[in-house]
């Protein structure tokens, strides 16, 4: 299975009005369950947390390369992750405990 992407306006609206979140210092997630049976990603960094385009897809990729390993025990949902300011100086370790702590109180895991 593959990880699909949240790419519409509508998509991520839907999310944030009727999904459940979890926040923490460097990042929160948004989900919503969805009737495509599949695991679908989006993920928003705005310019406050880098000026740098570079550093704001390079904290994208992580983020989905989270989702992408832990893939087989994610629930299928809608899922929209939030980076806050923090996570500039935070390594990929940190970032892939974040996602797992914010996915296991959304009750997102299998």
């Amino acid at each position: 299975m593959k990880i699909g992407k949240l790419t519409k306006n509508k998509e991520f609206d839907h999310v944030f009005k009727g999904g459940r979140s979890s926040y923490d210092k460097i990042l929160g997630v948004k989900a919503v369950g969805n009737e495509v049976d599949q695991v679908r990603v989006g993920v928003i960094v705005s310019s406050k947390v880098s000026k740098r385009a570079v550093d704001r897809n390079k904290i994208k990729r992580r983020i989905k390369e989270v989702f992408r390993l832990r893939l087989d025990k994610i629930k299928p949902a809608d899922y929209v992750v939030i980076v806050l300011p923090e996570i500039k100086d935070r390594g990929f370790w940190e970032i892939e405990n974040s996602i797992g702590l914010n996915l296991k109180r959304l009750k997102a895991l299998k």
